[in-house]
């Protein structure tokens, strides 16, 4: 028994620090965009698929979530670029209650994305890109934020990781934001 305790203590010390570690998108600091502003920010659920083990949602709570969370992490820049964002959301999975340690599901979205210039009315992305979010690792997940969150918790926490994952791909490509690749390399390197 002392064995199993030891065990499990080490594993809370273990992920209390991991935790520590991992960025959190609100708490981030602002990154320079360049010439960005948010244009439409359109995301669209109706055809999303629930995965297995999945607690219930619909396209609305589904919209609603990441339309926010991407007003909040890109609605603030003010540039002259004119950058509209189309999200699909494919699927979605919103962990359920498992039993710690043996089954913790995690909470996962899927999404597909694509990026107009408002000027010339052309989408930036050739193809479109496919993401795969997850929530973010805290002290309160490591056992399954099933366990641990209610659906808006969890589907807040993924539509904020969305966001950030959504800006780092604008960021990767400097040349839709007319942001200096020297910039956005010594920003990176900042991080």
């Amino acid at each position: 028994m002392k064995i199993v305790q030891r065990f499990l203590t080490a594993v809370l010390m273990m992920s209390a620090v991991t935790a520590c570690a991992k960025i959190d998108p609100t708490s981030e600091p602002v990154r320079e965009m360049g010439q960005f502003k948010l244009g439409h920010n359109v995301v669209v659920a109706e055809n999303a698929q629930p995965g297995p083990l999945t607690r219930s949602t619909n396209a609305e709570e589904l919209e609603k979530a990441l339309t926010t969370a991407m007003d909040e992490r890109l609605g603030q820049y003010d540039g002259d670029r004119l950058i509209h964002i189309g999200i699909a959301v494919d699927g979605y999975v919103l962990a359920l209650p498992g039993v710690p340690l043996v089954l913790s599901p995690k909470s996962v979205l899927a999404l597909t994305v694509n990026v107009w210039d408002n000027e010339t009315q052309e989408k930036l992305n050739a193809e479109p890109r496919r993401f795969a979010v997850f929530e973010r690792g805290a002290a309160e997940t490591v056992v399954g934020s099933g366990l641990t969150q209610n659906k808006a918790a969890q589907l807040e926490n993924l539509s904020r990781n969305a966001a950030l994952k959504i800006q780092n791909w604008i960021l990767e490509n400097p040349e839709w934001i007319g942001l200096n690749v020297e910039d956005s390399s010594a920003e990176d390197a900042a991080q």
